[in-house]
């Protein structure tokens, strides 16, 4: 069963120490602080999933003006810090695990860049390391779904 972003929030020390943040886990620190790098870093390592459909999703809670969660989907299925998982599930158990929040979805049009600047998600450069390298490894280790690039 899918496991949601809420599930691995960064603790007040966390998000004041990067070094700390960036010790975590590799689900945790994708499922929350750096889901917009792995969402990014599966379209570089996967160009034939963007041709086929896929792209990155925000997750906004109402009257959120920045995403709380940003993950890759083709509208069936969806990847992120848990590897692949239909889109309907990650968004049913999402949502049932914080029903206040009123989550609903919007394609990100923009690149990376732009989308860390015109929303509150950490640049590469501002992370203890570069997050690319990590997030390449973290994709390359897990499979696709069945018929899927």
């Amino acid at each position: 069963m899918y496991r949601p972003s809420a599930l691995f929030r960064r603790t007040a020390a966390e998000r004041r120490d990067q070094l700390l943040s960036w010790r975590r886990e590799d689900t945790a620190f994708f499922a929350a602080g750096a889901c917009h790098i792995l969402a990014f870093a599966f379209l570089e390592a996967h160009p034939a999933a963007a041709a086929a459909g896929f792209g990155p999703v925000g997750l906004w809670a109402r009257g959120a003006r920045d995403p709380s969660h940003v993950f890759v989907s083709d509208g069936a299925w969806a990847f992120d810090h848990d590897g692949w998982t239909p889109t309907s599930e990650l968004l049913a158990v999402t949502r049932a695990a914080e029903p206040e929040a009123g989550y609903t979805t919007r394609p990100i049009v923009l690149d990376l860049d732009a989308f860390c600047a015109g929303h509150w998600h950490r640049p590469r450069h501002l992370f203890a390391h570069d997050p690319w390298p990590r997030a390449l490894r973290y994709v390359a280790r897990l499979p696709g779904p069945p018929g899927r690039p």
